[in-house]
């Protein structure tokens, strides 16, 4: 592979053609998920459906395009979550030059782990935290207020804590990327676990919903993973500074 230093415009080019690759996927699998738009939905909105039915509840659609519109958006993030593997190929692809050649080696085991982090974070805050979170806001409930979810308004919250999750539970690879391209060594990431933990939590306040549960619920794993990054940046950040220590042998 060429190591030869490349223009801006070359690098915008490759930016340029991961993008549309990544939105071709992405579009592609949109398209086939609408035909099970519905019950994309359905799946995502079990926990906050079993939370209205104890009330006896159900949800709402109070505009005309409302039903049709967060059938699209489901389309759209069955189709996000079908293509995650050939996102985060084209993510690998693109930065991938500016590794060692041992390191580019790693393309398949970085998406199969990216994919199964992110999809790991959704399906824990699915079966974990959202029935929390719901039954939570339903408890609010009296003799003159009842609740009336519209199932926009539960669709975009269950999103935001779906990718929530999902990106929370890429920490690992965040700070193994930022380990392996000298931003930050591995040991000022262990040094700065305290400051890590804080912005953690400060994190998970402004994406959960007004609840310690389910801020609690997301920090705790990102804790965790944040440490296991730091422990995967130490033991590559050796391996690089070996490979860099060893100088090739020049023959008269």
């Amino acid at each position: 592979m060429d190591d030869t230093p490349q223009p801006i415009t070359a690098h915008l080019s490759e930016l340029r053609t991961r993008l549309f690759r990544l939105i071709l996927a992405w579009g592609g699998a949109a398209v086939v998920c609408w035909t099970w738009a519905e019950d994309i939905f359905r799946f995502l909105l079990e926990p906050a459906v079993a939370a209205l039915g104890i009330h006896g509840g159900k949800l709402q659609a109070i505009a005309p395009t409302e039903i049709f519109f967060t059938y699209l958006k489901c389309a759209l993030l069955g189709g996000f979550f079908v293509s995650l593997p050939v996102i985060f190929w084209q993510i690998w692809a693109f930065v991938a030059p500016g590794l060692y050649s041992s390191e580019r080696r790693t393309i398949v085991p970085f998406v199969f782990v990216s994919t199964l982090l992110f999809s790991g974070g959704a399906v824990f805050g699915y079966t974990i935290v959202f029935p929390i979170i719901f039954n939570f806001f339903v408890t609010f409930d009296s003799d003159f207020v009842q609740s009336a979810w519209t199932m926009r308004e539960v669709f975009a919250l269950t999103t935001r804590l779906f990718l929530a999750f999902g990106i929370a539970f890429e920490l690992p690879i965040v700070v193994f990327f930022l380990s392996i391209s000298g931003i930050v060594s591995s040991r000022q990431l262990l040094m700065g676990t305290p400051y890590a933990i804080l912005a953690v939590f400060v994190t998970s306040a402004l994406i959960t919903p007004p609840d310690v549960i389910s801020q609690v619920f997301l920090a705790v794993p990102m804790i965790v993973l944040y440490l296991l990054g730091v422990g995967v940046a130490w033991i590559f950040g050796r391996r690089r500074s070996k490979s860099s220590d060893v100088t090739p042998v020049e023959h008269p």
